[in-house]
């Protein structure tokens, strides 16, 4: 039983939600989304709230009612509030470069490496080593860090390459140079 899809969602104000032909658009002062719904729920819209339903009650509906729950709720979240991903740059000589709506490295290899930042995707870079993107999208923000993250994962020995903010990296020890005789 979901418990996460039973939860009703609760719509801001200055925020209208449009429902039709199982597409459901969320709109506020910071965009506008849209997303259609599964076949096996169906949302309800009443009094401010949004609660999901499912149509036959069997383990994959009860399944796409949190999914479905999840995904309205971060596209309200997302239209009024906005998602925020950190990733920071450890390394000598790495560094990162805002030029438009590209991101320039400096990561350690021959050449310089560029990144286009998707479509509804902005970044601001402090101190050369902290990217902060930010976008309405939760799904799109965080493909878009993995992909950032992907161009040099942080490694195990020095804890060099691009990690999440949040991420603690499990360093492993070297070699310890000790000769037998």
């Amino acid at each position: 039983m979901s418990r996460v899809g039973k939860t009703p969602i609760q719509i801001p104000d200055k925020t209208t939600i449009d429902y039709k032909n199982r597409v459901i658009t969320v709109k506020a002062e910071k965009g506008t989304l849209s997303r259609s719904i599964h076949p096996a729920v169906e949302l309800e819209i009443k009094d401010g709230v949004i609660e999901v339903h499912v149509v036959k009650d069997d383990r994959q509906s009860r399944a796409l009612q949190g999914l479905t729950r999840s995904l309205v709720n971060n596209m309200v979240t997302g239209v009024t509030q906005g998602f925020e991903k950190v990733l920071e740059i450890h390394g000598i000589g790495y560094r990162a470069m805002l030029n438009g709506n590209r991101i320039d490295f400096t990561l350690g290899h021959s050449h310089p490496v560029s990144f286009d930042l998707p479509k509804g995707i902005s970044a601001s870079i402090d101190k050369k080593n902290v990217i902060r993107l930010n976008g309405i999208d939760k799904e799109l923000l965080g493909k878009t860090a993995a992909s950032i993250r992907q161009l040099r994962p942080p490694e195990q020995y020095k804890g060099k390459g691009i990690k999440y903010a949040q991420e603690r990296i499990q360093r492993k020890a070297g070699k310890t140079g000790v000769k037998t005789a």
